[in-house]
C-alpha cells in the first residue's frame, strides 16, 4: 500500500511541472473568469468537459472540430497530464496548432469561480463521472442538483451527459428536472437509436442522456442534434 501511495505521489509530482510548461494548460484559471473568449481570441462556440480524465474524449473532439473552442478540466494532475499527452498526440498527428484547446486543474465543486455568464459556455460534457453511490457522498456528483444550479451561472446551451451507472442515470434525471433543465433527449439504447458515438464501457453497458438548458441569462439556445448526427466522441 505504501509503495502504491509513493508511486502515486511520484506521478503527481512529475505531472505538475509538465503541466506548468504546457502552452495550452492554464495555471490560474480564476484570472480568466469572464474572459475566456479573449483567451481564445475569437467568438467561436466554447465547449467544456468536466472531469476529462485521461483525455480520450477531449483529444479527439477538439482536434476534429477546429470550428469550436474546447476546455477540459480535471481535479487530478496525474489525470490531466495524460489528457495533455493525448491532446498533443492527436494535434501533432493532424498537424494542428493548439489554438482551440485549453486545460486546467480544478475541483469542479468550485467551477463557478472560473466561469461567468460573460464566457457564454454553449455546451458542457460530463462523460462517465464518478457515481458516488453512497448517500453521504452524493453531493459530490457532477450532476447533483446543487452543481447543476452552479452551471446555470455560466451555461447558455446544453449539457450532454453519459454514464454506465443505472442509479446515477436515474437520479440525475431527477436532478436535472429539479434544477429547471429541459430534457430534450435520453436513451438507454444508443445503438438501436442510431447514435454515431455508441460504444460500450468496460462494464458492457452504455447509457446516454442529453439535456438542453432552458433559456437563461443571454437568451442563448442551441438545438440538440439528432442522434445520428452527434459530434461527440466516446471517452
Amino acid at each position: 500500500l505504501c509503495d502504491r501511495r509513493q508511486r502515486q505521489m511520484c506521478i503527481r509530482d512529475r505531472a505538475k511541472p509538465e503541466l506548468e510548461a504546457c502552452s495550452f494548460c492554464i495555471n490560474d484559471p480564476e484570472a480568466i473568469k469572464g474572459k475566456w473568449r479573449n483567451e481564445f481570441g475569437n467568438s467561436k462556440p466554447v465547449y467544456l468537459e468536466l472531469g476529462c480524465g485521461k483525455g480520450g474524449f477531449i483529444s479527439k473532439a477538439a482536434s476534429s472540430d477546429c470550428g469550436k473552442n474546447f476546455i477540459a478540466v480535471d481535479i487530478k494532475n496525474e489525470m490531466l497530464v495524460l489528457a495533455k499527452r493525448k491532446i498533443e498526440a492527436e494535434y501533432e498527428k493532424n498537424s494542428l496548432k493548439f489554438d482551440n484547446i485549453r486545460i486546467f486543474i480544478k475541483n469542479i465543486m468550485q467551477i463557478d469561480s472560473v466561469f461567468s455568464k460573460e464566457d457564454g459556455i454553449e455546451r458542457i460534457y460530463i462523460n462517465f463521472c464518478n457515481p458516488w453511490p453512497k448517500s453521504k457522498h452524493k453531493k459530490r456528483r457532477l450532476t447533483h442538483y446543487r452543481q447543476l444550479i452552479k452551471y446555470k451561472e455560466f451555461l447558455n446551451g446544453e449539457i450532454w451527459f453519459k454514464t454506465d451507472d443505472d442509479d446515477l442515470f436515474a437520479e440525475s434525471v431527477e436532478y436535472f428536472e429539479q434544477a429547471g433543465y429541459k430534457i430534450k433527449y435520453k436513451t438507454y439504447h444508443p445503438k438501436k437509436e442510431g447514435m454515431a458515438d455508441s460504444k460500450k464501457s468496460s462494464f458492457n453497458r452504455f447509457f446516454f442522456i442529453g439535456f438542453l438548458l432552458s433559456q437563461t441569462h443571454l437568451g442563448f439556445s442551441n438545438e440538440l442534434l439528432a442522434p445520428a448526427n452527434q459530434d461527440s466522441h466516446a471517452s
